[in-house]
């Protein structure tokens, strides 16, 4: 029995569904409330739910999957070409189901509840680190106005901040920077307690404490990592989850003559950021001296950048095997990808 495919176009209140029936090939298009959307998935047969992985996707995928039904996310950007004349929720939805036809296509991960609520204290804490970052600019800005100059640096500023001279500010303005500064404060306590939870999770996950073994992955890094990853299997390799990460070169070519150029900085900038912070400090800790053999030949032929990039890689391709085949790691031993 051939499964039957569902488009369906999530929405906050009204959900379009696409699908054809396999024995006649009717074509369907249904319209719900989001309150009759899981009453619907219960009454059909088990089959195959796709939808763009857009806000609150990983949590209706989760529902549907005890009801038996296969459920696949699409990159909105792989739905788009597929979408013809004016875009609506019907023209949507039938997108959807066209797009999941295509041989080839790829699918996004569906997480599980916990590693959603990992990545959401990282979102979390990025956030607060921007706020933190204007906060600062402001004070530096407000203070310049009255010859008051922060040196350079969080820390350094901060330090400053605290031995301020308050005669050389206006009365008027003295409340109101105290409580800049107390919100600086209270931005430090809440990442540090985000900062807590995720070493606790670090801790209890053995997975994740394995990851954290690898220089230059601490603990933002391998929490995010393992997060974000979920099954190592759904890579084919260890090359396959770096190219996810956009760390690998982008190429274009025809005629059989393909040109490389850098890295194609596609899929999360995020965790790429962290692996390239975290290849950089490894570079910057070791010197040439401490480096690797295969380090030292790169630093020594190509840009400090390629060098730090090239190492971001080989981090992704060593986390994913350790994950994939169960290991911890060893230093100079052969990546398994």
């Amino acid at each position: 029995m051939k499964l039957t495919t569902y488009g369906v176009d999530i929405a906050k209140r009204v959900f379009q569904i696409h699908w054809v029936v396999p024995e006649t090939g009717e074509i369907q298009r249904k319209k719900l409330k989001r309150a009759d959307v899981m009453a619907f998935f219960r009454l059909q047969a088990p089959g195959r739910v796709v939808m763009e992985a857009c806000g609150a996707a990983q949590h209706w995928a989760r529902q549907w999957q005890p009801l038996g039904h296969t459920v696949q996310l699409i990159h909105p950007k792989f739905v788009r070409p597929f979408v013809m004349a004016n875009k609506n929720d019907a023209a949507d939805a039938q997108a959807i189901w066209t797009a999941a036809q295509q041989p080839g296509m790829r699918f996004v991960l569906i997480k599980s509840e916990a590693a959603q609520a990992v990545l959401a204290l990282h979102r979390i804490r990025s956030q607060l680190v921007k706020f933190r970052t204007m906060q600062m600019n402001q004070l530096r800005g407000l203070l310049g106005e009255f010859g008051i100059e922060l040196p350079g640096g969080r820390e350094a500023g901060l330090a400053a901040l605290r031995d301020i001279d308050w005669e050389r500010v206006p009365a008027l303005l003295h409340a109101a920077l105290q409580m800049q500064m107390q919100r600086l404060r209270e931005l430090d306590e809440q990442m540090a307690l985000i900062e807590r939870q995720l070493a606790q999770w670090l801790r209890s996950d053995d997975t994740c404490s394995r990851v954290a073994e690898i220089p230059g992955v601490g603990l933002l890094t391998a929490t995010a990592m393992i997060a974000a990853m979920g099954d190592a299997h759904h890579y084919r390799s260890g090359r396959a989850f770096a190219a996810s990460l956009g760390l690998v070169p982008r190429h274009s070519g025809t005629g059989g003559h393909v040109q490389l150029g850098g890295i194609s900085k596609r899929g999360d900038r995020y965790l790429r950021t962290l692996l390239m912070h975290g290849a950089r400090s490894v570079i910057l800790h070791q010197g040439k001296d401490k480096a690797s053999p295969w380090l030292r030949d790169l630093l020594a032929r190509r840009p400090f950048n390629v060098a730090v990039a090239a190492l971001a890689n080989k981090m992704a391709r060593t986390i994913w095997a350790l994950v994939a085949h169960q290991r911890r790691y060893e230093s100079g031993y052969g990546i398994v990808a």
